[in-house]
């Protein structure tokens, strides 16, 4: 055994604890990772931590790596940047990124692991779970030169959307939000903003990122006719409402699901997840995904941010975890 490291365990929904780990040597295939930061993704990780995920979803949403069983208790998260202490001599010493647990350090098949470009900061690394969701999302969406296209919500996968389509030639991308201190948010993403009541209409598609169901009416609303709303978020448990007795039919519209948990069909047969999160984390190396860290806190103080990001009294798009003295 190489020794014992700590890792982040919801105990019971609502309450987070610090656990022992063990770390068993690597294999020749494995790494030793050694965290040097995780990211909490806030709409997933405060629903898992409020023990809101459907009886039919926990295969569907288990998590690489993950240990436990949904309800709780669990081991949960996909955001951490290490490096490799052991390992095959083309990974040793490297900054890598991995979807694994709040943990702070872990042995992983060698093959889990992607190298953090030079280009892209250790602590912006976080998002590249994010960004593949986002670039899921895109691959799903195909939006077309000089569309005007909304985002709705300004969470972290919402911003990571804009911040792509913000790179598409003639695209004109609105992120609308109830926050209004997502402006700066959008500003620094170089998009636009609006409230939800002053977004521009007539849209050709909408990505709904926001996880509530006034934000997907309000999505439907902004399209033009035979517009498309893809549609980002996870509600957990909760009901969605919709009220499809206006334009809906007569507008031709449609709602389309996209989830990163398979590559979109538009690109599987010639993408594989591995190409996907690489190709995140090369998109990292623009600045502007800085805006998206917006707090952090040492590993140890986990139990306590997840139950406040959880509340809602600990804003935050993503919120950065560091290991360094733990």
């Amino acid at each position: 055994m190489t020794g014992e490291a700590r890792a982040f365990w919801l105990r019971t929904p609502g309450e987070g604890e610090i656990r022992s780990a063990p770390l068993a040597d690597p294999g020749p295939d494995e790494v030793l990772v050694r965290s040097r930061y995780s990211g909490v993704s806030r709409g997933t990780e405060t629903l898992v931590f409020a023990g809101r995920v459907p009886a039919d979803q926990h295969a569907a949403m288990r998590a690489p790596f993950q240990e436990g069983d949904f309800p709780a208790p669990v081991k949960y998260g996909y955001l951490n940047v290490g490096v490799v202490e052991r390992g095959p001599a083309e990974l040793r010493g490297r900054t890598v990124f991995c979807l694994h647990p709040h943990q702070t350090a872990y042995v992983v098949p060698a093959g889990a692991v992607v190298p953090v470009p030079d280009a892209v900061p250790p602590a912006r690394a976080v998002l590249a779970g994010t960004v593949e969701t986002a670039v899921n999302a895109l691959w799903d969406a195909a939006p077309l030169v000089g569309d005007r296209v909304s985002v709705v919500g300004g969470g972290m996968v919402g911003c990571c959307v804009a911040a792509l389509l913000a790179r598409f030639p003639g695209v004109r991308v609105e992120l609308v939000d109830t926050d209004p201190a997502r402006a700066m948010v959008a500003a620094a993403l170089g998009v636009g903003f609006a409230p939800p009541e002053e977004a521009a209409g007539g849209r050709d598609l909408v990505v709904h990122a926001s996880a509530t169901a006034a934000g997907l009416q309000r999505s439907l609303e902004l399209l033009r006719p035979e517009g498309t709303v893809v549609e980002l978020s996870w509600y957990g448990d909760r009901t969605v409402a919709l009220a499809l007795g206006g334009a809906f039919h007569s507008g031709r519209l449609s709602v389309r699901g996209s989830q990163v948990g398979a590559v979109a069909p538009a690109r599987r047969g010639s993408r594989s997840f591995a190409d996907r999160l690489g190709l995140a984390l090369e998109l990292l190396a623009d600045p502007a995904f800085d805006a998206l860290l917006t707090g952090e806190s040492r590993f140890a103080e986990l139990p306590d941010v997840l139950a406040r990001l959880t509340a809602g009294s600990l804003p935050a798009l993503c919120h950065l975890i560091t290991y360094d003295g733990e």
